[in-house]
């Protein structure tokens, strides 16, 4: 059993020197995560604080959070894949969220939607 930290500043330091962090900015964790195949049934390869993913159409996904955010005030972060059979480049749309869930939309050209098999999602808060 190691030393139990009660201070917020030591345990701040700790995560700092932990993660090699510098300098006087906060650190922000982030709060779910989650890789997932969008094409055909919708497959989540590896997440953290995410129960599902719910295909609503093509290219149109809601990911629903293991536990609610504070509030749906959070930052999500969102890539996609290249289809390089298509040669579509898939840009990632931020829709509504909540603190139970956010949707994401994936277009190419022409505002179309388009599933991707290679979509990484992170949120901040």
């Amino acid at each position: 059993a190691g030393t139990v930290l009660t201070n917020a500043s030591d345990i701040e330091s700790q995560v700092k020197t932990a993660t090699n962090a510098t300098g006087t900015a906060p650190i922000y964790a982030c709060r779910a995560w989650v890789n997932f195949d969008g094409t055909g049934t919708v497959a989540i390869r590896e997440s953290g604080n995410v129960s599902s993913i719910t295909d609503n159409q093509k290219g149109f996904y809601t990911i629903n959070f293991a536990t609610d955010m504070p509030d749906n005030n959070y930052v999500l972060v969102c890539t996609s894949g290249f289809d390089p059979d298509t040669g579509d480049n898939t840009m990632p749309q931020l829709g509504s969220e909540t603190a139970s869930s956010a949707n994401i939309e994936l277009k190419i050209a022409n505002d179309l939607l388009k599933d991707s098999s290679d979509i990484e999602i992170a949120v901040f808060r």
